[in-house]
C-alpha cells in the first residue's frame, strides 16, 4: 500500500487525533460517574468518520474543488441562515442557536464545515486577482466573502466562530500579498473599538493611525474614511459599555483579574491555571489528576482539555504536545509553498490559519492572556464536526501537497 504524497502531514495529523482521544478519555475519569466517561467512543467513532471522509477528500483533484467551491459555499451560506430559525444551544451554550438537530437529534455544527467553505471561496477570489490587493476598495469583495457569514456566525451568537473567520480573512490576505500597512488600516475600525476602553490608549493608536495614513498617503476618499470610521468606534465603545449584560461586562474584567469574580465568570479561568500549574514537570500521571476528577475543572472534555494534558502529563506532555502542533503548521505552511496554482496555495494557507487561531485562542484563554472564548483545541477537543472538519482539512492539503510535488513515488518529505 502506498504511503500518502506528505506523509508526515498525515502521520503528525494521526499522532494528534490519538493523542487527543486518550485526553477525552481521561476527561471522563471522575471521582463521581459524569456523561463525559463515554464520550471517548464516539469521539473514536468521529474519527473514524473524518478519516474516511478525508481519504476521500485527498482522492479529488485541486482543479475540481475550485469548480465546486462556489456551490459548497452558497450552501453553507443557506445552512448558517436556516440556524438562525431552526438551530439549537447545547451544554454551556444553549442560549445560541449554533447546532443543526433534526428529530431531537443534534448533528453537528455546521459553523465548522463554513470555515472550510470561506477558506475555499476566499482563495478563489483572492487568487482571481493578477496582482496583490492595494487597497481598501480591493478589499470589498473578499471581505464580503467572510463578511457575510462572519455576520450570520454572530447572530448565533458564536464568538469563538467568528474570531477564527477573523483570523483566516487577514492570514490569507497576508499570503495573497497584500502589505502590512493595508492589513492595519483594514482591521483598524476594530482595534479602535477595541482599545477605546482605555481613553489613554485609543489616544495613542489614534496618533499612530494618523501618522501611517500620512506615511502611506491612501487615496483621499479611503483616508477620510478610516479615521471617520475610527472616531465613530472611539465614541461607540463607552457606549456599548453600557448596553452590555452584566455578565458580558463580568466576562471583560475578568479576563484583565479574574479574581474579581472567582466563583462566576472567573472560575474557568482560576481553575484552569491551578490545574495547568500543578502538573509541575512530569505530571500527575494519566488519569491522575485531582482538578479534573473532583470535577473542579469545567468544560474539561472540550474548551479546557489543554489544562488536563498539563496537569497529569505536567510541562513533558504539553511540550508535546505543543512541538506536534507546531510541526504540523510547518508542514501545512510548506504545502502552500510549494502549491502548483495560488487558489491551491491559498486553500492550504487558509486552513493553516485556522488551525493556528484555534491552538492559539484555546491555549491563550486556559493560561488566562486572552479572554473566554467557546474555541476547541485541534484533534483534542472533544466534538464530532470539529474533528470531521479537521481531517477533511487533512485531505485537502494531502491532494494539495500531492498535486504540487507529483504522484510518482507517494513520498513528500
Amino acid at each position: 500500500m502506498r504511503l500518502p504524497a506528505d506523509w508526515p502531514l498525515t502521520v503528525t495529523a494521526a499522532l494528534l487525533t490519538v493523542f487527543g482521544v486518550a485526553m477525552v478519555y481521561s476527561a471522563g475519569q471522575t471521582d463521581v460517574p459524569t456523561f463525559v466517561v463515554g464520550l471517548w467512543r464516539t469521539q473514536l467513532l468521529w474519527v473514524i468518520v473524518g478519516l474516511v471522509f478525508g481519504y476521500g477528500v485527498s482522492r479529488l483533484s485541486v482543479r475540481l474543488v475550485d469548480a465546486v467551491t462556489v456551490p459548497i459555499y452558497v450552501v453553507s451560506l443557506v445552512v448558517l441562515a436556516a440556524l438562525l430559525v431552526v438551530g439549537q444551544g447545547a451544554g454551556t451554550a444553549a442560549s445560541t442557536k449554533s447546532w443543526l438537530a433534526i428529530g431531537g437529534v443534534r448533528l453537528g455544527q455546521p459553523s465548522e464545515l463554513a470555515k472550510i467553505a470561506v477558506v475555499l471561496m476566499l482563495a478563489r477570489v483572492l487568487s482571481a486577482s493578477r496582482a496583490a490587493p492595494s487597497s481598501l476598495r480591493e478589499l470589498v469583495p473578499s471581505a464580503l466573502v467572510v463578511g457575510v457569514p462572519w455576520l450570520l456566525i454572530m447572530a448565533q451568537p458564536d464568538l469563538g466562530t467568528g474570531i477564527v473567520f477573523v483570523g483566516i480573512y487577514f492570514a490569507m490576505l497576508f499570503w495573497a500579498g497584500a502589505s502590512w500597512p493595508l492589513l492595519v488600516m483594514a482591521a483598524s475600525p476594530a482595534l479602535s473599538l477595541i482599545l477605546a476602553f482605555s481613553t489613554g490608549i485609543w489616544g495613542g493608536w489614534f496618533l499612530l493611525l494618523l501618522a501611517m495614513l500620512a506615511w502611506v498617503r491612501p487615496p483621499r476618499w479611503e483616508g477620510v474614511g478610516l479615521v471617520v470610521a475610527n472616531l465613530v468606534m472611539g465614541v461607540l465603545a463607552p457606549l456599548l459599555w453600557g448596553r452590555l449584560d452584566p455578565y458580558q461586562q463580568r466576562r471583560i474584567l475578568v479576563f484583565l483579574d479574574p479574581s474579581a469574580d472567582p466563583r462566576a465568570s472567573g472560575y474557568h479561568v482560576i481553575q484552569s491555571q491551578v490545574a495547568i500549574g500543578s502538573g509541575g514537570f512530569f505530571g500527575k500521571g494519566f488519569t491522575l489528576g485531582s482538578q479534573k476528577r473532583l470535577a473542579f475543572l469545567p468544560e474539561q472534555e472540550t474548551d479546557f482539555i489543554f489544562p488536563v494534558v498539563a496537569e497529569e502529563l505536567g510541562f513533558l506532555g504539553v511540550l508535546v504536545a505543543l512541538a506536534l502542533f507546531t510541526f504540523l503548521l510547518h508542514r501545512t505552511i510548506r504545502v502552500a509553498g510549494r502549491a502548483t496554482s495560488p487558489f491551491a496555495s491559498l486553500v492550504a494557507f487558509g486552513l493553516t490559519a485556522a488551525w493556528f487561531t484555534h491552538i492559539a485562542v484555546n491555549i491563550g484563554m486556559t493560561v488566562g492572556v486572552l479572554p473566554v472564548t467557546g474555541i476547541p483545541l485541534p484533534f483534542f477537543s472533544y466534538g464530532g464536526s470539529f474533528m470531521l472538519m479537521s481531517w477533511l482539512s487533512v485531505g485537502l492539503l494531502v491532494s494539495i501537497s500531492e498535486e504540487g510535488r507529483g504522484r510518482a513515488g507517494g513520498l513528500v518529505v
